[in-house]
C-alpha cells in the first residue's frame, strides 16, 4: 500500500496554487481590456441626433465622474491576504469590469442611433 509523503502533497498543493494565480492573471487581463465610460463616450458621435438629449447628457456626466467615484481594487492587498486574497482581488476587478459594460452599454442606448455593438449586447 502506497501512502502519500509529505512532499507529495505540498507539491500538489502547490500546483493548485499555481494554477489559482495564472487564473488570476487571466481575469486581470479580460479586466484590463474593458475601456472607461468616459473614453466610450469619447469614442461616440457628437452629430447623432441622440447627443444633445436631456439623457445623453445625464449619463455623459455620470460617465466623465465614474472614475473619480470607482473604488480602487489593488492586487498588492490581495497578496497580504494569500492565494484566497487574489481570488478576491479577481472577483472585484471581474465586478467592475462588469459594471463598466453596463455603463458603457447604458451610454450607447442613449446617446447613439447606430445598432447596439455586439460586445456590448446584454448577457444570455
Amino acid at each position: 500500500m502506497h501512502m502519500p509523503t509529505c512532499e507529495a502533497e505540498r507539491c500538489a498543493s502547490m500546483k493548485r496554487i499555481s494554477r489559482g494565480i495564472a487564473a488570476c492573471m487571466v481575469l486581470l487581463i479580460v479586466a484590463g481590456c474593458v475601456a472607461t465610460p468616459a473614453d466610450y463616450v469619447a469614442s461616440l458621435s457628437p452629430q447623432d441626433p441622440k447627443w444633445q438629449s436631456p439623457e445623453c447628457q445625464q449619463i455623459r456626466a455620470t460617465a466623465l465622474g465614474y472614475e473619480a467615484r470607482e473604488q480602487k481594487v489593488y492586487w498588492s492587498a490581495g497578496l497580504l491576504l494569500g492565494p484566497y486574497g487574489l481570488g478576491l482581488v479577481a472577483a472585484g476587478k471581474e465586478h467592475q469590469a462588469k459594471q463598466k459594460k453596463e455603463l458603457d452599454r447604458e451610454i450607447h442606448l442613449r446617446c447613439s442611433s447606430q445598432p447596439l455593438p455586439k460586445n456590448l449586447a446584454p448577457p444570455r
